[in-house]
Order: structure tokens, then C-alpha cells, then sequence
């Protein structure tokens, strides 16, 4: 048995006779993106699931004898757990796909697979998680790597003055979805790693996407100090030193974890340049098969592909000479590399002894082919990184673009998804790339339409309203404004705009015309406004900006009418996304990537309203949106103030009126024919399975090597 069978026994143990199926399915994530999976186990206990966060491990370990025996004894939920099981089984007994010639090691620092494995921060760790996913659907030999963070990323309060309070809370990794893969003596499997004079010792676990292995790398262990110990405990810990340390043990150890699995990848994917030292390891196992130096880089070059997601210079990480050389130098010298030329390797300009060493620039330098997120970002990057070919006009510099997308099955809701599958027909979602799939939207009527739109917008305000009013007493506001979340309205014109609070994200556009946004709020035909979002511990700015939200919520009309929610996470992003009428983005070109929460908007029948940046500047075509210009101004200050209009007058002038233009059966046509011509031209292109499509016709193969 593996390690995962084991626990899955173990916790089948404990249970009812009938409901021991549920635990194979509790540590396979395959059950969260099956239609009824998340159902079936929070009908178990209601409560519990959601104070569990959606674990279906800790509620089986957690739910009362009296629930368990509920569930055992009733037939409906056997037989829904019975084609659950099945449904799963059959789906991971399929061959896999041929279309990859060998595994794919997907290398990663986070990853967004289901809000009950907190190992994720963001847009990076979501996109990770539908990657994996997408792989599992498409049956391609991928293998994932990552670390394994006890404490996560932070939990976002926000106090009665608007600043935002963090917290970490631990997770006990023996009720997650995962189990510690052992040896054949029973003792954990364990890699080391170099990191400055010590030895690192990291453990390794294994959670199953489906039938994708995600492997998570966890430095508490024994035969660790206590700051050794520490170096996984966060996502993205502040202390340069142990962030560096995060790097080696994500890219040197992973490389080693897979070696100790008898696992040799085809294709290294680095996912950002967090596992950049996955390459060195790489041509270091080269070396040790006989290879010389030169041999084992140009052979570790010839397997790996690099996708960068950063178009802010000071987003990719750099590091002083002084530093990275204690911190890689007995890697290094065990190679015969030497530091100097590790260093070198990780520099725009390798003569210049000043300048740092960067991650990306040594992923870039250390990869076959390179590639952006969006076909905007690709320009960015390869202007960016210009200066490693200072022979090359920018228009060479060999950085292609695969633009992200996101995977269907998990982000669409259920009356939408229903809607689907009726309409499209059996299996709609593995036919999504190809646009005649979603010719049938023309059969869907706009009663049936407008239905499924409406109730989920409605659950979402339910949600907003009973989290609302929780959060506003919990920080400390008056009872009067937590009343007032009772005032949200399930058929009012609902905005999202949630993300990672940032300066250049611009969230201060939203409300900075009070006078505009008032009228907006108020009135016959309101309009509410849904935001969420985390700043960066560290960034002061940041939170700044989420202050002065929160400045204005003493206006007349604004505290019925906009919710800030906190501790955005996976499970928040998928109601907003769902409910949502609007998805805004308003991002400073071109410092926008790609972006993907308005995909997910998109393809829930929302529409988009962004500037012209990431991947909406190859989007929008003038029918199915709304668009902000999207040039690069040098006086910000003058171009905020030009977007802030721009963005008012369209919510005024064009998209509360369609919304509101209603026939004499209530439903708004003309809103419902721009809903079908954004999902007829956005769902095929910016769904993961054309996001997988292109890496593996153009990453992947040995042919996509850029000359370099």
C-alpha cells in the first residue's frame, strides 16, 4: 500500500462500515471538482464542514458518532457517495495521455488546489492549482513540486481604523488531505539539502490532485535546529536568509525528492523563479551519471522550461553576491561550478561585481525556452530582460508567451454549470477549447439564462450579508453599520473587484470620485459594490491604500451598498466570482501580468471591465466587455485621474443602464447578448485547457529550445 492508502485505511477505520468509501475519496482533492463532491460530504455535518474549511479528512476525524451514523444509515447519501466513488475510480484508472513524451516535474512556491490545504498566497498559487488539475483531466504524466508551509500565508483581520491585523495559525498536517511518505523501513523519506555550512533535512509529503502526485517538501524535522526548522513554516517569510533557504530546499530538494522516488523527469517546468535551483540540481545528477561540467548544464538546459510571472522588476527576487555565495557555495563547489560563475549566471550584466543576484535572470540563463503569462507580458518580459541579450533587438529576446487560463470544472457554479451541461452536452468541459462548443449557447434562452445568473448572485449576497454583519462587529463598528449589511440587494448590479492589494492594483480608483460613487450607490437602481484582498505584510503602502477604503465608509449610502471581506481566500473567490455581474481590474499598465480572476468571471456569465493590460489587452475585442485604455503614461498621477473618470462614466453612462433595461418580462436581453458573445469568445481561448494545450505544442518538446 502507499502511504496515502495507509492513512486512507487507517481513517476508513474509524468510520461506519457504509461510509468507508468516503476515505480513499477524503485524500484524493479529485472530489472537489466533481459535480456533487463538495455536497456530499457537507451534508454530513453542515457546521463542521465549514469549520473545518471544506477538510474532508478533519470532518470524517471530527463529525459526531451520531452524524456518521446518520449518514450510514441513509440510502440517498449512499448512493450519491456510490457514483461519487465510482465516477472518481473511473477516472483515475484511464492510461495516461501521449501527448507528453515522459513526466513533466511542475515546480511551484504555492499552490491553490482547495481552500483546506493552505499552501497558497494568491493569483500564483490558483494558477498552480489549475494547472494540476488540468493535467489530471487531460491524463498527463505530471508530478508537482512545492513546500510544504505549516503556517500558510497570513489571515487578514482588518480593526476599526481600516489597518489591516495578520495572524498565522498552524496547520496539523495529520488531519490534511496528505500523508508523510515513508521508505520500506517505515521511517520518513528524507532528502538534504546544502544550505550555508548546514545540512538541511526535509521531509517529504504527498497529496493527490486527481491523478497528478503533489510532493511538499517540510524542513520541521528532527535532525534540524530550530531555525532550520523554521524555514518552511510560512509562505514567503519576510527574512531574506530563510526566504533564500525556502528556494534551495524548493529547487535543490526538490530535485533530490524525486530522485529519492525514482522519478526522472522529461521536462522540468519551473513555475516562477522561486525553484530556479531546480536546473543546477539537474545538471548536477548529470554530473554524478559521468557528464562533464559543461555537459551536465547544457543537458540540465536542454530539459528545462521557465515561466516567468513578474513584470515589476522589483518582484523578482535578488540577492546580494556576499549572501548567495555562503548560501550556494558548497553546491557549487561540489559541482565544480564555483560561486563566481553561479553568481555570474544570476546577473543581467556577469562582469558588473556590484550588481545582485537574481533568480529569474538565473532561471533564464539556465532554461531552454522562457516564456510570459499574457501576450502583453511577453513584450514586457522580453523588454525587461532585454539586457541578457544586448545583441539582440527586443523584438528577439527569446521570451515567448503562453497566456494563462483557468480551470473550468473548478470555477464555474452550479445553475451555470447545470445550465452547461445541459446545453453543450456530456462532457462540455473537455470540448471547451474548441469554439463550436459553445455555439450552443444560442439554444439557451434567456428566461433559463437569466435564472441561473440570478441565483447565483443571490447566494452570494446571502453569504455577503450574514459574513458582513459578523466582520463589522468583529472589528469594532457600530451597530447601526452592521445592521446595514442586511441592505444588500440579491438583484441590484453587483462589482467585484478582489486581489492582492497592491499600489500598482490601484484599488483606491474605486471610490476615489465620492460624489460619482454616491450617485452610483444610491438611488432607483443601485448598485453594490463586493471587494477583497490582502496586502503584503510588509507593505506598508499597501495597506495604507486599504485604509483609506475604509475612510469613506461613514458616507451616506455606502455601508449597504459596499463590502470589504476579509481574508480573501479560494473559497471567497469562487463565490465573487460566481455572483458578480462586473469583474473590474484596474491594474497600472503594463505592470499587470495576466490576471485571472475575470476569466473566472467570464465564464459564470459575468463580464469583464478592465484596463487594456494582461490578458484582457488580447481579449477584448469591442463586443464583449468593457475596456480602460491601456498605454503607459509617465505622469501616474494624471492617468489615475483619467481612469478613475473613465471607469465612472462607463458604470454610469453604459453599464448600470443595459443592466437595468429590462423587457416587460424583467429580464435585461440586450445584457444577456453581451453575456453570450463574452462567453462564446472568451471561454474557448482562456480556459486552462488551452493554457495546457500551448505548453505542450510549445514549451515542452525539445524543438521549442529559443536560441540562446
Amino acid at each position: 500500500m502507499s502511504d496515502l492508502e495507509r492513512a486512507a485505511a487507517s481513517l476508513a477505520a474509524r468510520l461506519p462500515e457504509p461510509l468507508r468509501p468516503l476515505a480513499p475519496l477524503a485524500y484524493n482533492m479529485r472530489w472537489s471538482w466533481m459535480p456533487g463532491g463538495d455536497e456530499l460530504f457537507a451534508s454530513i455535518d453542515r457546521e463542521r464542514w465549514q469549520r473545518c474549511r471544506a477538510n474532508p479528512v478533519r470532518l470524517l476525524l471530527e463529525a459526531s458518532n451520531e452524524a456518521l451514523e446518520a449518514a450510514a444509515a441513509d440510502d440517498e447519501f449512499l448512493a450519491r457517495m456510490g457514483e461519487l466513488t465510482a465516477a472518481v475510480e473511473a477516472d483515475l484508472a484511464r492510461p495516461d495521455s501521449t501527448a507528453v513524451d515522459g513526466t513533466v516535474a511542475f515546480f511551484c512556491a504555492e499552490y491553490g488546489v482547495h481552500r483546506s490545504l493552505p499552501i497558497y498566497s494568491g493569483g500564483l498559487g490558483a494558477l498552480a492549482g489549475d494547472i494540476l488539475k488540468q493535467a489530471s483531466d487531460d491524463a498527463l504524466p505530471v508530478v508537482a513540486v512545492g513546500l510544504m508551509y505549516r503556517e500558510g500565508y497570513f489571515r487578514q483581520r482588518i480593526d476599526v481604523t481600516g489597518w489591516q491585523q495578520e495572524s498565522w495559525v498552524d496547520s496539523d498536517p495529520d488531519r490534511l488531505p496528505m500523508a508523510l511518505i515513508t521508505t520500506p523501513d517505515g521511517g520518513p523519506l528524507s532528502v538534504r539539502i546544502p544550505v550555508g555550512e548546514s545540512d538541511i533535512t526535509a521531509q517529504v509529503w504527498e497529496v493527490r490532485v486527481g491523478r497528478v502526485r503533489l510532493l511538499l517538501l517540510d524542513t520541521d524535522h528532527p535532525a534540524n535546529d530550530g531555525v532550520s526548522r523554521w524555514i518552511t513554516a510560512r509562505l514567503y517569510v519576510g527574512d531574506p536568509g530563510l526566504r533564500l533557504a525556502q528556494y534551495l530546499v524548493l529547487g535543490i530538494g526538490g530535485m533530490r525528492a524525486l530522485d529519492a522516488l525514482g522519478i526522472d523527469p522529461a521536462v522540468l517546468h519551473l513555475n516562477e523563479g522561486h525553484a530556479a535551483f531546480a536546473a543546477l540540481e539537474l545538471a548536477a545528477r548529470e554530473q554524478r551519471g559521468g557528464a562533464s561540467l559543461d555537459e551536465a548544464m547544457a543537458a540540465a538546459r536542454a530539459r528545462t522550461v521557465f515561466t516567468t510571472h513578474t513584470p515589476v522588476p522589483a518582484g523578482n527576487d535578488t540577492y546580494g553576491p556576499n549572501h548567495v555565495a555562503h548560501a550556494v557555495h558548497r553546491a557549487a563547489d561540489e559541482m565544480g561550478l564555483g560561486v563566481e560563475r553561479l553568481v555570474r549566471t544570476g546577473r543581467t550584466n556577469p562582469d558588473d561585481p556590484h550588481e545582485p543576484f537574481g533568480v529569474t535572470q538565473f532561471a533564464l540563463h539556465t532554461s531552454r525556452a522562457a516564456n510570459g503569462v499574457s501576450a502583453r507580458h511577453g513584450e514586457v518580459a522580453r523588454a525587461m530582460w532585454n539586457g541578457l541579450w544586448p545583441d539582440r533587438s527586443v523584438e528577439d529576446v527569446p521570451i515567448t508567451s503562453v497566456t494563462n487560463g483557468v480551470h473550468l470544472p473548478t470555477w464555474v457554479g452550479g445553475p451555470i454549470r447545470h445550465l452547461l451541461d445541459r446545453h453543450l452536452g456530456e462532457g462540455w468541459a473537455a470540448r471547451a477549447t474548441d469554439p463550436r462548443t459553445w455555439d450552443a449557447l444560442d439554444a439557451i434562452s434567456d428566461e433559463e439564462l437569466w435564472d441561473a445568473r440570478s441565483r447565483q448572485r443571490s447566494a452570494l449576497i446571502s453569504h455577503v450579508r450574514e459574513r458582513s454583519v459578523r466582520e463589522r462587529l468583529a472589528r469594532g463598528d457600530t451597530l447601526d453599520y452592521a445592521r446595514a449589511a442586511a441592505h444588500f440587494d440579491p438583484d441590484a448590479l453587483t462589482i467585484g473587484f478582489a486581489r492582492r492589494v497592491a499600489t500598482y492594483k490601484r484599488i483606491g480608483l474605486l471610490l476615489g470620485q465620492l460624489d460619482a460613487n454616491l450617485s452610483l450607490l444610491a438611488g432607483d437602481t443601485p448598485v453594490q459594490l463586493l471587494i477583497a484582498g490582502k496586502a503584503h505584510p510588509r507593505d506598508e503602502e499597501a495597506k495604507h491604500s486599504l485604509q483609506e477604503l475604509f475612510s469613506v465608509r461613514g458616507a451616506e449610502g455606502v455601508s449597504g451598498r459596499v463590502a470589504f471581506l476579509e481574508d480573501y481566500d479560494l473559497d471567497t473567490a469562487a463565490r465573487l466570482v460566481g455572483g458578480c455581474d462586473v469583474w473590474v481590474n484596474l491594474p497600472r499598465p503594463p505592470l499587470e501580468a495576466s490576471g485571472t480572476s475575470g476569466m473566472k468571471s467570464v465564464v459564470n456569465g459575468g463580464l469583464h471591465l478592465s484596463v487594456l493590460d494582461g490578458w484582457w489587452a488580447e481579449a477584448y475585442d469591442g463586443s464583449n466587455g468593457w475596456a480602460l485604455p491601456g498605454e503607459v503614461w509617465e505622469d501616474t498621477g494624471a492617468q489615475d485621474a483619467r481612469d478613475s473618470a473613465e471607469l465612472h462614466r462607463l458604470l454610469a453612462d453604459e453599464v448600470r443602464p443595459l443592466f437595468c433595461d429590462r423587457g416587460d418580462d424583467g429580464i435585461p436581453h440586450r445584457w444577456l447578448e453581451l453575456v453570450r458573445a463574452s462567453m462564446r469568445t472568451l471561454a474557448p481561448r482562456f480556459g486552462a485547457g488551452r493554457m495546457l494545450e500551448d505548453y505542450i505544442e510549445r514549451m515542452y518538446p525539445a524543438r521549442a529550445s529559443t536560441p540562446r
